[in-house]
């Protein structure tokens, strides 16, 4: 069971809020990969950054991942963030995002997901985050 938001920000105070993924599926998906280790980098469109109100992720920062009904799933620690086109994202970021088989798989489900957003174009910058799991509050997602 995952634990109420607030619990999770007074373990972590400033922490950030985000949902992975756009559905209860890939919300789910993504948790479980993350929980398991497959998961240490993920992509968004910058500008969910910039104009989606979302913030940016800090190296340094420890932010909360919620489950899709809105429960602290678990923090993360965020390592790196960097700025990269989605044409120029290369094949060796692929298997650390866990998601995908290979560089073409992980092109056409980002491009799917960019597209249900309104912010698929070839060269569409991405935030690209390397990360670690720093608690599982014991959700089952």
């Amino acid at each position: 069971m995952a634990i109420p938001v607030d619990d999770a920000k007074a373990r972590y105070p400033g922490a950030e809020l985000f949902r992975p993924g756009d559905s209860p599926n890939l919300n789910a998906h993504i948790l479980s990969l993350v929980r398991s280790g497959a998961k240490t980098v993920t992509c968004e469109a910058w500008s969910v950054f910039e104009t989606g109100g979302e913030a940016l992720p800090e190296p340094g920062r420890i932010d909360i991942a919620l489950d899709w009904d809105g429960n602290a799933a678990y923090a993360v620690e965020t390592l790196d963030v960097r700025k990269v086109r989605f044409c120029d994202m290369a094949p060796d970021d692929i298997p650390p995002q866990g998601e995908f088989r290979d560089y073409d798989d992980w092109a056409n489900g980002y491009r799917r997901y960019l597209t249900r957003a309104g912010r698929f174009s070839p060269d569409v910058p991405l935030m690209v985050e390397t990360f670690r799991l720093v608690e599982d509050f014991g959700g089952s997602a």
